[in-house]
């Protein structure tokens, strides 16, 4: 960043505070400027979403060659959903902290958060991130990244129900045991459709990512198998 540049962005993250302030580094016409973008992320004190029309805005205006945000009342450290968001932007991040206006920068590593003890973030590293990188990393399959929003559920929305098979699974057929790689669908809290999925790891043993919890491994049974709506598997071995 140019001292304008970050200037700037010091004064929107001033601005924002106390919610997190976001926005793009952009050249426009061959000059480098600061694009503020609104924050659309509902927990908006301690995470941050770019609306996707401001960043769109942004490229049409020029070459996106950054990303910024702050945090509040935390040091410029990136958490660990800031690093893998890093890895797939493929762009170089800047952070500041609000008040103490100290910055950090880093930019794609090949960093990969580990599979058992990642934090949560909803959209990043959440239960269906976790079934997409352990399907990457064990099976070198590339599930697609469902578009998702806080409490999709609660709106009415099927979105598990409705795109599994589009994400290559297929249904169980009754004569089929639990297999490693099968994704358990679950129905909690008072949601009418599925809002939590599962990865079967074999001898009753699961692995998920509980929102507030970091991702655990955990015996399949209980609370869980009571919860189970669908269970679904990969058809033909690939998405």
């Amino acid at each position: 960043m140019t001292p304008e540049t970050r200037a700037a962005a010091l004064e929107h993250a001033k601005v924002e505070f106390p919610k997190e302030a976001c926005g793009v580094v952009v050249i426009v016409k061959g000059r480098e400027r600061f694009w503020p973008c609104k924050n659309i992320n509902p927990n908006g004190h301690d995470q941050f979403s770019i609306c996707p029309e401001d960043y769109a805005e942004a490229e049409e205006a020029g070459e996106i060659t950054a990303i910024f945000h702050s945090h509040v009342n935390l040091p410029p450290d990136p958490s660990e959903a800031d690093k893998v968001s890093c890895e797939a932007t493929g762009l170089r991040w800047h952070i500041v902290c609000i008040p103490t206006e100290q910055w950090a920068e880093f930019e794609p590593c090949g960093y990969e958060a580990p599979l058992v003890g990642r934090p949560f973030s909803f959209g990043t590293l959440d239960c269906w991130a976790l079934v997409r990188d352990w399907y990457k990393r064990e099976r070198d399959v590339d599930l697609i990244n469902l578009n998702r929003q806080n409490n999709f559920w609660e709106r009415g929305e099927n979105l598990l129900g409705d795109n599994y098979k589009k994400a290559g699974f297929r249904d169980l057929f009754e004569d089929e045991e639990l297999e490693t790689g099968d994704v358990i669908m679950m129905q909690t809290g008072n949601s009418r459709f599925p809002n939590h999925v599962a990865l079967y790891l074999g001898d009753d043993i699961i692995m998920h990512h509980v929102e507030n919890r970091l991702s655990s491994r955990d015996v399949y049974g209980g609370y869980f198998k009571k919860h189970t709506v669908k269970v679904v598997r990969l058809a033909n071995g690939q998405a």
